[in-house]
């Protein structure tokens, strides 16, 4: 997925709620960015992190720059808007870039399915059970190269692994993508001691059959591309 217009790099000044940033862009100018990421974003929202945002100069936008990434230590980045993932991973499907998914010939994004729910993809194709696919966005990193998801507490992702195994139970395929939107992790565990309804939800709907699946992402300032397989820990700590 590339971006529509070229990043220009900025420092953090401040996030000052889930969508307003005050950053610094490289002429000294102090100006308002939009946040596309209503999340706890931890270790992502520290003043004085370089960061790259994207310029617009659409009158129907109130702001004129949106944040994108984080430039991280060692030549690495994070992605921090949330409405990439699912752009990502449509363009991957299509592809067929997830090998798990590749022989899937036609995919619809947003099918209402379950319990007055939308699935972000449903994969279908001649000869094949359906494939529901649920995408998380991953950006939390604490420890060494592990990934970890939730970054806080989720009622919603706790709900869309109860539907998910719903799907499963009825002989469907049911898969939890988890996009890795960061450069500097190799692996994704789940972060129990900051949810653990979501650990203890993720358990059961494993066991139930969901497909727990990680693809990282090669990031810069020009896109963000679906990148390689990533291990996911086959047991949660709470």
């Amino acid at each position: 997925m590339r971006f529509q217009t070229p990043l220009i790099p900025a420092t953090l000044l401040r996030r000052y709620n889930r969508f307003l940033a005050e950053i610094r862009l490289e002429d000294g100018q102090v100006v308002t960015a939009h946040c596309p990421n209503p999340g706890s974003m931890m270790g992502l929202k520290e003043p004085g992190l370089r960061i790259w945002v994207e310029p617009n100069d659409d009158p129907r936008k109130k702001l004129n720059y949106g944040w994108r990434l984080v430039e991280l230590p060692g030549g690495h980045w994070a992605g921090i808007d949330t409405s990439l993932p699912n752009r990502v991973v449509l363009e991957a499907l299509r592809a067929a870039a997830i090998p798990e998914l590749a022989a899937y010939a036609e995919i619809t994004p947003e099918v209402t399915y379950g319990q007055n729910s939308r699935v972000d993809f449903l994969a279908s194709g001649p000869g094949l059970p359906n494939a529901y696919v649920e995408v998380k966005n991953v950006t939390l990193r604490r420890q060494g190269d592990w990934a970890e998801f939730p970054d806080s507490v989720t009622a919603r992702g706790a709900k869309h692994l109860a539907e998910l195994s719903r799907m499963a139970a009825d002989g469907h395929r049911a898969v939890m993508l988890y996009l890795l939107q960061r450069s500097d992790c190799a692996r994704l565990k789940i972060a129990g001691d900051l949810d653990p309804a979501y650990a203890g939800a993720f358990d059961a709907a494993r066991a139930a059959g969901v497909e727990m699946l990680c693809y990282g992402t090669r990031i810069g300032p020009d896109a963000v591309e679906i990148g390689h397989a990533v291990p996911v820990d086959p047991a949660t700590q709470i």
